[in-house]
């Protein structure tokens, strides 16, 4: 039996990068794994894996938030899992950014996992149990990036754990993942300068950037019965980059 064996989960941005290879790890694991994406395409292509099912989600919308929620609960009587993955990142020096920059990335990357607990919760406070993960930076624990992203970021880091003294009492477990630098679509900007790659990869102890499996395994044992006495935990996975 896998870890998660007969688990229902959601994953959102679960149609590339990490979120996929979450989606690969939790399905290979036994659990049933909903692939929450706002790429249609890709998640044409997710949903043909076994035991995997596509569903469209704009994760700033309440709304949708609401609708997919009631969907998979009704579908398969249950949720026990959900894993806050999706988001967008910037390279915009703070100069330039301007209010709708701020405004757009804090829907996504902090309202969205915000309307993912809310909906979800209760449903999981329902059943006495349940495992939220939700994903941070380790930009939200050191003083790197004067930006919206590192903001947002932050803004995940007091919620996860605000909601796990909220939701403790129901059974619900809420932690964070705190990546450093992932090699990713989202990052692949990175590896066009050898010479950025190389002052990176020097910068941190482990001599190497991050995978996504690093991320996914991370978030397989927060999301197992294995971590049974762990909420409000944070866990880093940057290669030592911020314990210097």
């Amino acid at each position: 039996m896998g870890r998660v064996a007969n688990k229902v989960a959601i994953i959102t941005g679960g149609a590339s990068g990490i979120g996929e290879c979450m989606v690969d790890l939790f399905s290979q694991e036994g659990a049933i794994v909903i692939a929450a994406d706002i790429n249609e395409t890709a998640l044409e292509v997710v949903s043909k894996k076994e035991n995997v099912y596509g569903m469209k989600l704009n994760v700033s919308s309440d709304e949708d938030w609401a609708s997919l929620a009631k969907e998979v609960n009704e579908r398969f009587g249950k949720i026990d899992i959900l894993v806050n993955n999706a988001g967008i990142s910037s390279e915009k020096p703070y100069q330039d950014i301007n209010l709708d920059d701020w405004q757009k990335m804090l829907a996504i990357n902090g309202f969205g996992p915000f309307a993912g607990m809310k909906h979800v919760a209760p449903y999981m406070a329902a059943q006495k149990q349940g495992s939220i993960i939700n994903i941070s930076s380790y930009t939200a624990q050191i003083g790197q990036g004067f930006n919206h992203y590192s903001a947002s970021k932050g803004a995940v880091r007091a919620i996860s754990k605000a909601a796990a003294t909220a939701f403790g009492s129901d059974g619900i477990r809420v932690n964070a993942l705190f990546p450093g630098i992932i090699e990713t679509p989202m990052t692949q900007a990175l590896s066009t300068s050898k010479e950025l790659l190389g002052r990176l990869i020097q910068a941190t102890p482990l001599q190497r950037l991050g995978q996504p499996a690093d991320i996914a395994k991370a978030a397989l044992f927060l999301a197992s019965d294995d971590s049974a006495y762990i909420t409000g935990a944070e866990l880093v996975i940057d290669g030592g980059f911020s314990a210097q």
